[in-house]
């Protein structure tokens, strides 16, 4: 049962704001306000609700108990109405409460790997990535290439790419791991399944404020690109090796012909991983301080098979198995599974909040 003082602090902060928005005129503070009024608002709406359901409760209660008969009975009939639709009133405004993950709204570096198995991985891997980019343009985001390493049969060895839009990582962040296929390769004469596997990362692009990168912490080389087999592609020095000190991270590009373009890309590449570093390590505290906490969402689990011969996907995490594996590989049904994932994620954070006894 979340506390009435929690309520009435929730409500007095959102009628604090309008009152500061309404006499605010510096530019900054009007985009504040605006943006925690926004986030409140649903909340609030729903805190006041539950606020009032109580009140009424409370009015009912001392009619019930009341001298005239008739009056009671109204009220008793009335309070039982309420009194079963409180559960699910408090339930949801619990769900609005909880903690937000503030990297949700974030853009996306997306990286998807080849795993094990040869050329049906790297294949397997083009056919996620273009999972994704559908998925992308279905959600209205805007997906950029940063870098690919195409592989001889088709596909990717790997392929990097920018995913920018509202709420990009709220979804995306549960395509990170394994995926394993099963399924018969086109180069496969007699017929046999064959089990292959990609490696796919998401990891939230920072803003500038989130994670602060030093100059005196980067060593940049320069050097001209090349291209299979170490052939030159390029006359001039414009690939570009950032190294940071500190962590030993090496990003490289070397897709663009400017040099100045190729280090933007670096750049972004490289706050994104230190970003999602310094996050894992916050992660593993707060893991680590929980007793009986299972699933350390490591990369190295396997998430997801798309079985091809039964035409089933299989996530593991939360034993969900949807027979329509063309419609998600196509990204038009993919939804339907991050949906699922989404909404077990909330479930569990709402049972482990109600366990620390919000």
């Amino acid at each position: 049962m979340i506390p009435q003082d929690k309520i009435e602090a929730l409500i007095d902060r959102f009628e604090k704001i309008e009152a500061e928005m309404s006499s605010a005129t510096v530019t900054d503070d009007i985009i504040r306000l605006s943006k925690e009024h926004g986030e409140l608002k649903d909340v609030v709406e729903k805190a006041r609700e539950l606020s009032s359901a109580r009140k009424q409760i409370k009015e009912l209660a001392e009619l019930a108990d009341g001298d005239d008969a008739e009056m009671a009975a109204l009220a008793r009939d009335e309070l039982s109405g309420i009194n079963e639709n409180m559960p699910a009133l408090e339930q949801d405004l619990q769900m609005m409460l909880l903690p937000k993950d503030k990297a949700d709204d974030s853009s996306v570096i997306l990286e998807v790997r080849a795993g094990t198995g040869g050329d049906e991985a790297a294949i397997f891997a083009g056919d996620l990535f273009r999972m994704y980019q559908r998925y992308a343009s279905l959600r209205g985001w805007k997906l950029e290439i940063l870098s690919a390493s195409e592989a001889e049969m088709g596909g990717f060895k790997e392929i990097q790419a920018s995913v920018a839009g509202d709420g990009v990582f709220a979804r995306m962040k549960f395509e990170s791991g394994v995926h394993r296929v099963q399924r018969v390769p086109e180069t496969e004469t007699q017929g046999r399944v064959h089990t292959s596997a990609a490696t796919v990362a998401v990891l939230p692009e920072p803003e500038e404020v989130d994670i602060d990168v030093s100059e005196s912490d980067l060593r940049i080389d320069v050097f001209r690109a090349s291209g299979p087999g170490g052939q030159s592609v390029n006359t001039t020095d414009s690939a570009v090796r950032i190294t940071h000190i500190p962590t030993g991270v090496v990003v490289i590009q070397q897709d663009e012909k400017s040099q100045h373009k190729n280090k933007a890309k670096a750049m972004k590449v490289l706050r994104a991983r230190l970003y999602e570093a310094e996050r894992a390590r916050a992660d593993a505290e707060r893991a680590a301080a929980r007793k009986g906490m299972v699933g350390s969402g490591d990369r190295s689990e396997r998430i997801r098979t798309y079985n091809y011969p039964q035409s089933r996907v299989t996530d593991h995490r939360i034993n969900l198995t949807l027979y329509k594996l063309s419609e998600i590989v196509a990204g038009d049904a993919l939804d339907e599974l991050i949906e699922a994932l989404v909404t077990q994620d909330r479930a569990d954070r709402l049972a482990e909040m109600q366990g620390d006894g919000a």
